[in-house]
């Protein structure tokens, strides 16, 4: 324990001393840095090129034009300037997804401010933790947030409702959103028109967000994300799909995360697309409304969403008829129903959509097969927050794309195997690029753990790079169970067998006194169906009867050292992040359910 300790601090000690230190030229001055692109630029420019082309709003709302849109961040930014936000301010946003989200990030960070955006389904404590930790004074929520702020003792200067709700009871003293901008108007319109309102030039390399990780192994970090991280790798997205033009993108991912901010909200910016907010989860037949009328070209998801399709979806319907079940024993019955369905889901997207991007989580593999043989257009991607967040991901319609991959590392990104296997190319993942974070806020030894002195990102995950140059996903590096023979087993995988049983809606595999239990969370909803009318006790033998059935098909498809040998019924489901991964770290320590 010593020896990694002193490890971690050299490493603390060499990474400071890279930022810190100054190369000096012939003439012993300071090499002059050229000035990196920022968020500011990315908007500055999408306004000039596409001004008047729908740019962002609602679902089923008119949306506001490029023109419009810089317009009211300029303005909002002058306003907060005027309420003392300035260069290293750090000004939260806890709300649910709207162009009213997009705006006030965008006027925060024109300031050279930094945004601390807090995920709308954290706890209170959490948020109060957060706050505190950042000093924010301005705070922009929402109704569904605001009750998260009454016990929060900190002064804050300004509080703005985005979605204009009035507190009544006054205990957050709110501001709504409409009535702020309106303010901005009547104070700054006129400089605005003449063309003198002006903001402080920001360097890419500045820092724009600040964003507490989701925590799947252990306690949330405060990443600390540049402009050019971001702008970077919003252009990146650019390379790898040829978007037509005036697209359209319908955004369902909270844009509090980097996955539906870069891919959601920087990349349409840039491609001129118009972003369409459904606002609330809605349910299939509101989405499916909405997707008739909006007929989007792009979509973000993460697994899960696909995950239940497949299986409410294609595999009742399927399971529900013997002829289709006969058919799709057979690989050309099979990719002749597949496509058949895939024409439909199609057509429940509205029937315009280019590619759906999938990512936040991994993909369970019998989705995937699906997906491909149903002729579906998706593209898988692979990234964390600490990368802003993509590392690799197609290019879309690469034909060399190896099935269960997550395509190639993105242009200007490298991807290496970190003390691989040399027996199966195994290791951790490391990456380095333009995208890759500045480090955690304030954890010098968070950083120096994760950031090497020249630039790699450790980034806690296993994989394998193909003959194609295609990266395999294997699991987390702290998910790893090594069992007392010295086998090395990687849940991930058995629980993706365990996923793709209709009545499994989660599973999480553990050790426990070195036999391998798999956790259950079934389809209480579908045994319900089937069970309708049977005892307590007939249900419950039903349910064990179907796991214990589970257990023997998929320890016939696995390794004897990876056997199942207990399964266990949760009766409630896991914890889990914003992209709907577990927070395994959470379990792991448990060895029984209550």
């Amino acid at each position: 324990m010593g020896e990694k300790q002193s490890a971690v601090k050299e490493r603390t000690r060499r990474f400071f001393t890279r930022t810190s230190r100054k190369e000096p030229d012939q003439d012993d001055k300071p090499a002059k840095q050229e000035r990196k692109p920022s968020l500011n630029d990315l908007l500055d420019t999408s306004c000039e090129k596409y001004g008047g082309q729908p740019a962002i709003g609602m679902a089923l709302d008119t949306p506001l034009t490029y023109n419009q849109f810089g317009e009211r961040v300029r303005l909002i930014a002058a306003a907060l300037r005027r309420d003392g936000v300035k260069e290293q301010s750090r000004v939260a946003i806890l709300a649910e997804n709207s162009h009213n989200w997009g705006t006030a990030y965008l006027a925060i960070v024109r300031l050279g401010a930094a945004v601390v955006p807090i995920l709308p389904d954290l706890p209170e404590a959490d948020v109060h933790h957060i706050l505190s930790e950042m000093e924010s004074e301005i705070i922009f929520i929402t109704q569904r947030q605001i009750e998260k702020l009454y016990e929060f003792t900190a002064p804050l200067k300004k509080v703005i409702t985005l979605d204009d709700y009035v507190d009544r009871n006054q205990l957050a003293h709110a501001e709504p959103f409409t009535d702020y901008l309106k303010a901005a108007e009547a104070e700054f319109r006129e400089e605005l028109e003449a063309g003198s309102l002006e903001f402080p030039e920001v360097d890419g390399r500045s820092l724009a967000s600040i964003l507490y990780t989701s925590g799947t192994s252990g306690f949330s970090k405060a990443v600390m994300l540049s402009h050019y991280n971001m702008y970077a790798n919003a252009h990146t997205l650019g390379k790898l799909i040829d978007l037509p033009p005036k697209s359209t993108f319908l955004s369902v991912l909270p844009i509090s995360h980097t996955y539906e901010f870069t891919s959601g909200f920087l990349w349409p910016l840039t491609e001129g697309a118009r972003i369409a907010y459904v606002g609330k989860t809605p349910t299939p037949s509101i989405l499916k409304k909405m997707c008739a009328r909006e007929r989007p070209t792009v979509m973000m998801v993460v697994p899960l969403i696909m995950e239940k399709i497949y299986k409410k979806r294609v595999l009742a319907a399927i399971d529900q008829s013997k002829l289709l079940t006969t058919v799709c024993k057979f690989g050309v019955g099979r990719r002749f129903i597949y496509r058949k369905i895939g024409k439909k889901l199609l057509d429940f997207f509205g029937g315009e959509l280019m590619v759906m991007g999938i990512g936040g989580a991994a993909l369970n593999p019998d989705v995937e097969h699906f997906l491909r043989e149903a002729e579906f257009p998706f593209l898988i991607g692979y990234g964390l927050t600490e990368s802003a967040p993509l590392l690799s991901g197609g290019p879309f319609g690469d034909t060399t794309i190896t099935p269960c991959s997550s395509g190639k590392p993105v242009p200007g990104v490298e991807i290496r195997i970190a003390d691989a296997d040399p027996r199966t190319g195994i290791g951790e993942i490391e990456a380095r690029g333009p995208n890759i974070m500045q480090g955690y806020w304030n954890d010098a030894e968070a950083t120096a753990e994760t950031l090497s002195a020249d630039g790699w990102l450790s980034t806690g995950d296993l994989g394998m790079l193909d003959d194609a140059g295609n990266l395999h996903i294997k699991g987390r590096c702290k998910s790893v169970i090594v069992m007392a023979s010295g086998e090395n087993i990687y849940p991930e995988a058995i629980e993706h067998k365990i996923n793709g049983y209709s009545f499994v809606v989660e599973s999480l595999v553990i050790e426990n006194n070195d036999t391998l239990e798999a956790w259950i969370y079934p389809d209480y909803e579908l045994i319900d169906e089937e069970t309708r009318g049977k005892t307590r006790q007939q249900r419950h033998q039903y349910v064990a009867d179907l796991l214990g059935e589970m257990r023997r098909e998929v320890n016939r498809q696995l390794p004897k050292t990876s056997r199942i040998a207990r399964v266990v019924e949760r009766r409630e489901p896991f914890i889990k992040t914003a992209t709907h991964k577990i927070k395994r770290y959470l379990y792991t320590g448990e060895s029984s359910v209550k």
